[in-house]
């Protein structure tokens, strides 16, 4: 499922236009980006939590040719769903 199905969805639950629905679901992703860049958790009642964890830097190997290279230190966005989310999943 894309934005574009999130939001034809919303649209027909709603009895909103496409386009309107279109831009609540980009506002919501927008906010949610944005909370994520600063590093606060994001915590949806129902869905999960998105968190920014630090990766710390790293020594690995080109797999190509065995060579010790430097993995720079970067940020990952996780998400942990919540139990009534599992609960369907595994329903």
């Amino acid at each position: 499922m894309n934005n574009t199905e999130i939001a034809e969805a919303i649209a027909a639950d709603h009895d909103i236009s496409k386009a309107d629905a279109r831009k609540i679901v980009d506002a919501v992703f927008a906010t949610i980006g944005d909370a994520a860049a600063k590093g606060d958790e994001i915590s949806l009642n129902g869905f999960g939590k998105f968190k920014v964890k630090a990766s710390p830097a790293r020594e690995g190997r080109n797999p190509s040719t065995g060579a010790t290279i430097q993995i720079a230190a970067s940020n990952k966005l996780t998400f942990a769903p919540a139990k009534a989310i599992k609960d369907k999943l595994n329903a």
